[in-house]
């Protein structure tokens, strides 16, 4: 497993009991839920490989 960095957040309170919600609704901790939205944000702005690796930039049409 990879080496893992903590960081502190600090945050509305309602945007953490929102978050605390939601995790719950997933079975995921509070942390679990914030790694997996920001992992999910950064793959869709192509700033993360996709799981598997591969190409993360987004795809344009050639002319």
């Amino acid at each position: 497993m990879a080496t893992r960095k903590p960081f502190l957040l600090r945050t509305d309170p309602e945007v953490l009991a929102a978050l605390n919600r939601w995790a719950t609704d997933e079975l995921r901790s509070v942390n679990a839920q914030i790694d997996f939205l920001l992992r999910r944000a950064l793959r869709e702005a192509g700033r993360l490989p996709p799981p598997g690796g591969g190409d993360a930039r987004p795809r344009t049409p050639v002319d």
